[in-house]
């Protein structure tokens, strides 16, 4: 999760909508609360970046997006080159340098290994501390490659500015040599999703899905806009079923049914509610749920308030009442599981 506003605030991204850096029309639109209502922005110096404005170009825009507009409640990051490019020191530098306490963390492409998280904390160690950050830029990892997967729980605990992994399908596919990404693609890709999600999850980290990467036009006959839209919502909720928490976007058009995908509905909300307040009502142990028949339990109890958590991010379910049940829940088995997974500060 990202850890904001001097440790006040906590973010586990619902959405992350990535765009090329090098244009300020994009950054203005993402700034922009209404045009771009997601939980977390990217700027992107490495694949959305055109070779032609990689290096001081890309990198004067991006600082300058950072230091003059307003990007409000949302996660401000910024995509580096990769570590083995030769424009990844100089876009860390400027960025650093140039819009110190401006951003909120990078998203390092292309990770190999635990090596390369140590390389780039130690960096940023330097370089924040040369240019007199306040705040600590967090990191999160992009899982893209095999070796990465084989590898995401040692990446996602190799420091402490680690807030989360990002499966990466595009580049991922590549190296094994799949065409096809775009359907079918919780089925053919379940596995190292859900590598990620577990790795994750383990290192204390928030998961994030791929991009979905149909878009419809404006001249698009209305059949075709609501083909895509299901595509898209199809996707993410499935996702969200294997345990992300989020998904990658790649334009605002995507943004409220994303949302929406990983956000408890107010029916998943007042079961979530019902089941919490009738355990402890009863005294906890196993019990059938008077409406439906199903058992009811302490593990029930903790997917009840995992849901919550992310309701209560959303706003529709109040902090208060969240730490209450989370309480009572730690006084019977000894441990919280929102601290555990990290839903909580």
């Amino acid at each position: 999760m990202f850890v904001l506003d001097d440790g006040q605030r906590f973010v586990i991204p619902r959405t992350e909508m990535t765009y090329p850096g090098h244009s300020m029309k994009l950054h203005q639109n993402a700034a922009d609360a209404v045009k771009s209502p997601v939980d977390h922005v990217m700027m992107d110096f490495e694949d959305a970046c055109p070779y032609e404005f990689k290096g001081p170009q890309s990198r004067a825009c991006v600082v300058e997006a950072l230091t003059s507009l307003d990007f409000g409640k949302k996660v401000v990051t910024v995509r580096p080159n990769n570590i083995r490019s030769e424009f990844f020191l100089g876009d860390l530098e400027a960025i650093v340098q140039g819009a110190v306490d401006r951003f909120h963390g990078i998203i390092l492409p292309k990770v190999h290994g635990a090596d390369d998280i140590k390389y780039v904390s130690s960096l940023l160690d330097n370089l924040e501390k040369q240019a007199g950050w306040k705040s600590r830029i967090q990191i999160e990892a992009l899982i893209e490659i095999p070796q990465a997967v084989i590898n995401a729980y040692e990446i996602g605990s190799a420091s402490d500015r680690m807030a989360g992994l990002v499966f990466g399908i595009a580049d991922f596919a590549a190296t094994l040599g799949i065409r096809e990404i775009v359907k079918d693609q919780n089925v053919n890709f379940h596995y190292s999703k859900q590598a990620v999600v577990v790795a994750a999850k383990a290192a204390g980290l928030h998961a994030i899905d791929n991009v979905y990467l149909p878009l419809w036009r404006r001249n698009d006959p209305p059949e075709k806009v609501a083909e895509i839209e299901a595509g898209l919502r199809d996707k993410n909720v499935g996702s969200a079923n294997i345990g992300m928490d989020g998904t990658w976007v790649i334009h605002p058009q995507q943004a409220a049914i994303a949302n929406a995908c990983f956000t408890p509905t107010e029916e998943q909300v007042g079961y979530a509610t019902r089941v919490l307040d009738l355990y402890h009502e009863k005294g906890g142990g196993s019990m059938p749920d008077p409406q439906t028949g199903e058992m009811i339990d302490e593990a029930t109890v903790k997917i009840a308030l995992m849901d919550l958590a992310k309701a209560a991010q959303a706003g529709t379910v109040a902090q208060s009442y969240l730490a209450e049940q989370a309480a009572k829940s730690k006084a019977i088995t000894g441990y919280d599981i929102l601290e555990q997974m990290r839903r909580v500060m």
